[in-house]
């Protein structure tokens, strides 16, 4: 047998494989005897079924499987050999003028299409700056975040006249252009969020109502086309509640408010234990640094955002894009010609990022261990439990859980793409330069839109 390669350019290549009979027909003659050991076929005793029947009856189809079974292992062990790293998977080249009679005495040949990753270098220094944003609790946020935990703790009250943030337990009736009651219409009796309204102007109309008080509402206006809260409110379907064009009358049948708990020593010890906070300005002390820590997260994500945008336009090479294209076309049969030129930018700034990673991996000699890869999925499981149940999970329940997660191969890969991307995302950490800024929590959410 004899395998070669021939490249186009820097990023694409072609492997010829040629083999003749003796290459091939001692794996085809093994197979040959393995199905007749195994083929149960009527005249024959089980296991007794003579090579040759075998080789007359499935001899042609036996061939090309093993004829197929060799090639790919030769093409993937030479691959390995020369250390060629590859791009997707090597394409094999449609040869129309090449006919082969499959009857045990042909010479093949097969050429395959190789797209090439490419050489580059990494030049990462302290001569590279990135903002690293430390992001400050704005008074809104503060405010907000305060009014929503007393909220949390508060009771429920009936007062006689609506005001923001207030729920109109109300009627709602469907009405005819001319403002009369739409007959056999659309009726309802629900909560009505004041806070969830969307045009300010309607919302000041729903403000100072009392109990049997009536207004006109247009609920497409109220919730801003949103045709899955129109259904909500009036219960009915989604399509029903698009097509929707007629006001509704609105009218009281009770207010609800929710009021604020006190901010007492019983509300403290609630939130925070016993004695650990002891006035107001303890209280905002403590909301401010929970705050403060979420934010750090979201100025974490955005500095690994950045860092991967920055990295992909510093460091430049090319891809073979035709070759990666009609990679896709082959392993994604439905993929049309819009999609993959709509989506084949994102594809290849993905596949230069893992370029980079792998790179930054093998330069600096950084191994990924599996008691990381273990802690990142013990991580991510305790985040996602948190989620339903602010009780966390014991540690020996959520290792055994990880264990469980990690048995599956898409899960573990999923979970070693993470600490690989983690450990390079680090990597250009230490060798850049991060200049520190502080921001307020209201403009960083305007720089991040």
């Amino acid at each position: 047998m004899n395998i070669s390669k021939e490249n186009i350019d820097n990023l694409n290549a072609v492997v010829t494989i040629s083999m003749n009979p003796e290459d091939y027909q001692p794996r085809v003659d093994k197979a040959i005897k393995d199905h007749a050991k195994k083929a149960k076929i009527p005249g024959f005793r089980p296991g007794m079924v003579p090579p040759a029947h075998i080789k007359k009856m499935y001899g042609k189809s036996i061939l090309v499987d093993e004829v197929n079974n060799l090639l790919s292992d030769t093409l993937n062990n030479y691959l390995n050999e020369q250390k060629l790293e590859v791009l997707g998977q090597p394409l094999p080249k449609v040869d129309d003028k090449k006919e082969y009679n499959w009857d045990f005495a042909d010479n093949f040949e097969f050429n395959y299409e190789v797209g090439l990753a490419p050489e580059f270098t990494l030049d990462f220094s302290s001569k590279d700056k990135l903002a690293e944003y430390v992001i400050k609790v704005d008074e809104e946020t503060l405010a907000a975040r305060i009014k929503n935990i007393r909220r949390s703790y508060g009771k429920m009250t009936n007062p006689d006249v609506s005001a923001d943030d207030d729920v109109l337990y109300a009627e709602l009736t469907q009405l005819s252009p001319d403002g009369s009651v739409f007959e056999d219409g659309i009726s309802n009796t629900t909560s009505v969020r004041l806070d969830q309204i969307k045009d300010e102007a309607i919302k000041a109309s729903l403000i100072g109502l009392k109990k049997d008080d009536e207004v006109v509402l247009d609920i497409q206006k109220a919730f801003d086309n949103e045709a899955a809260k129109v259904a909500a409110i009036l219960n009915i379907d989604e399509e029903t509640a698009a097509d929707l064009k007629s006001n509704f009358r609105l009218k009281v049948k009770n207010i609800n408010r929710l009021e604020e708990g006190d901010l007492n020593q019983e509300f403290f010890d609630k939130l925070f234990g016993e004695g650990v906070v002891t006035d107001e300005a303890g209280f905002r002390a403590k909301i401010t640094e929970e705050i403060e820590v979420m934010m750090k997260q979201d100025a974490e994500r955005k500095l690994q955002n950045d860092i991967y945008n920055y990295s992909i336009e510093k460091v430049q090479f090319e891809l073979p894009d035709d070759f990666l294209k009609r990679w896709l076309k082959v392993t994604n049969e439905k993929l049309t010609e819009e999609e993959l030129e709509g989506g084949y930018k994102d594809f290849a700034q993905n596949l230069k990022w893992t370029l980079i990673e792998n790179k930054i991996l093998k330069d600096n000699n950084i191994e990924i261990k599996y008691e990381e890869v273990f802690a990142a999925a013990k991580q991510s499981l305790d985040q996602q439990f948190r989620m339903y149940s602010p009780q966390p999970i014991g540690e020996e329940q959520l290792a055994q859980y990880a264990v469980q997660y990690l048995q599956n191969k898409e899960n573990a890969n999923k979970m070693f793409d993470e600490v690989k991307a983690l450990k390079s995302l680090d990597y250009i950490k230490s060798v850049v330069t991060l200049d520190k800024k502080e921001i307020l929590y209201n403009d960083f959410k305007e720089l991040v839109k």
